[in-house]
Order: C-alpha cells, then structure tokens, then sequence
C-alpha cells in the first residue's frame, strides 16, 4: 500500500510539473488569440484533472498513467511542428537579417541598419549595404545596456576601423509588429533569432536615447588577427539564420550564448561560467579572464566606461562614436 502510494505520488508530481511547461506552452503558441489560449489552456486542465483522478481512483493507476502520457505525447507532437520562420510582419527595425559577402579580407555587408530614431514611433528607416577592409580594423568594444535588473543586459559587440567608422553587432529577438519582449516568451518560440549590424548612431542612440536605457563601453583586448576572425564568424552566423530560421532562446540562443560560442572557436580555453546567462555581470566575466584593458581594476573600467549621458549629449552629431569614447579606457 506505502509503495503504491509513494508510486502514484512521483507520477502525480511528474503531471503537474509537465503541465506547468504544457500550460505555458499552450499560452505562448495555441492558436486562437486570447480567447484560443484560455481555450485550449483550460481543456488541458480538465484532461489533466480526469487523468490525475483515474489514477488515483482506479483499480491500479495505470490507466491514468497511460491517458496522460497519450495527452503529452499529443501536445508534444504538435510543439516539434512549430516550425521557426521568415515569413512574419516583422517590425520595422528588425525587417531584414544583415549577410555579407567575405573575399579575404573584404567584407561586404548588405542591411546595415542605419535608423535615423525621434521617439519608438516616429523614425526614418534607412537599410544600407557597406564595405570594409579588415586590414584597417583597429579595436573591438563591447556594450552594454541595461533597462531594469541589473543582472541582464544586451550585449553589443562593435567593431572600429582606422577611419573612426564603427559598425555594431547586435544578436536580437526577431520581434513581430504586435510583440514585445518576454523573457518567459523566448523558452517558448515566440521570437525568432536575428543578427543585425547597425551604425552606433542607430543602435546605440536608440537605447540611450529613445528607450532610456542605461549603457557602458568596454574596450576588449584581443589580438588584430582575433579581431578579424571574430567579425568574419558574426557575417557566418548571420547568413547561417538568414538562410536557416532559428528561435531564439532565453538561455542557449541569446545575445551572450550565441556571441561566446563564436568565442570559443577563436580564443582557447573560455570557461563556462553563470554569468554568460545573467549577462548583466558579463564584464566581470570578460575582465576575469583577461578579455578587458591590462592594469585596470573592474571598477575603474566600469565608472569610466559609462557612455549614457554622453550619447544622449552627442545626438546625431556625426563624431558620435568618438564622443562617446571620450575618457574610456583603451580610447583616452
């Protein structure tokens, strides 16, 4: 009697935590707007109640087992199908995947992203093809920017050439026109994966100065030859999602995961390491493992590096890039 009772409870908590996830699951992708959703949220909660009170009131349990498991297999069956896509009313800054061409050392680039930003409603858009020579790329910087907690940011990583252009790479959601950002939403296929390169004018000022986030610059120290290989795999990856659609995800598909993977391949011996998901501690990752200015104290790169106030001083002057480096490490 104690075994079948202590039995019957691993499978009971067993369905209740699988229909937290298939609960969630149904919210984020059932067909059938708001409605549809309660709809098909509240059938599984009555299939899921039936198959808890077979298994417990029947002879021996295992016809409820097997109901339930029949239900799962159903859901799961109809969650492989849903396929990611690039045929979506996606928003306007995030309408196209940059791809480039590479020949050696020059780089081609087609959809940069080059938004001229007033408020989140009111902009010009502009989508520009650009070319560079990565004999002339001088510096690689990280940025960081922050919208609420401080353990999660997104992370920009930006590359600048001998003639102070800068170019930035930013891994994003793939977001529709009726949606905003969920974390909750990104374990569950809401979004799409996109990487897109932008002037800084553009990515930086939107966030500084549009949606009012918080942002910091970091030099990073990597080789001329690291530096090279690091933007030819950001051009390989975005022409990987630009032919094969990917989900984003949360944790392993993210704007951290998915820029250290390409790490990886470049510098040997990268530790994985809990900060690489609560990005807003990623410096302190990068500074530990050498990947920041030599001889600088984490707290001294971090109240230095702050380019908040500066971008929003600088506007759409077209020294934006070098003013907002002013007094940064690595670039005073």
């Amino acid at each position: 009697m104690l075994l079948r009772t202590f039995l019957l409870s691993i499978v009971t908590l067993f369905v209740l935590l699988s229909s937290i996830w298939a609960l969630l699951a149904l919210w984020y992708q059932a067909p059938g707007g708001m409605l549809g959703r309660l709809g098909w949220c509240g059938l599984w909660m009555l299939g899921m109640a039936g198959c808890l009170y077979w298994l417990w009131a029947g002879p021996s349990g295992w016809q409820g087992t097997l109901a339930y498991v029949l239900l799962l297999g159903l859901l799961l069956l109809w969650w492989t199908g849903i396929q990611p896509s690039h045929e979506r009313k996606w928003a306007d800054e995030l309408a196209h995947i940059t791809t480039g061409e590479v020949e050696r050392n020059r780089i081609r680039l087609d959809n940069v992203r080059n938004f001229e930003w007033r408020s989140t409603e009111d902009y010009d858009i502009r989508w520009e093809s650009r070319e560079y020579d990565l004999r002339r790329l001088r510096a690689v910087d990280m940025i960081t920017s922050y919208w609420g907690l401080s353990s999660i940011a997104h992370v920009l990583v930006s590359f600048g050439f001998d003639d102070g252009e800068h170019v930035a790479f930013s891994v994003e959601i793939r977001r529709e026109q009726h949606e905003s950002f969920s974390e909750i939403g990104g374990f569950f296929k809401q979004f799409e994966l996109s990487i897109i390169a932008s002037d800084e004018r553009d990515v930086v000022r939107v966030r500084s100065n549009v949606r009012n986030e918080d942002l910091w610059l970091y030099r990073i120290n990597l080789s001329p030859t690291d530096a090279r290989e690091l933007f030819r795999s950001f051009v390989v990856q975005a022409n990987q999602l630009a032919e094969h659609p990917r989900f984003y995800h949360t944790v392993t598909g993210n704007c951290t995961t998915i820029v250290f993977s390409m790490m990886k391949q470049i510098v040997e011996g990268l530790p994985l390491d809990y900060r690489l998901l609560l990005t807003g501690y990623l410096p302190a990752y990068v500074h530990d493992v050498g990947g920041m200015m030599p001889g600088l104290q984490l707290e001294d790169l971090q109240r230095r590096g702050r380019i908040t106030d500066k971008a929003r001083a600088a506007g759409d002057d077209p020294a934006f890039s070098r003013l907002i480096r002013r007094g940064v490490p690595g670039w005073d």
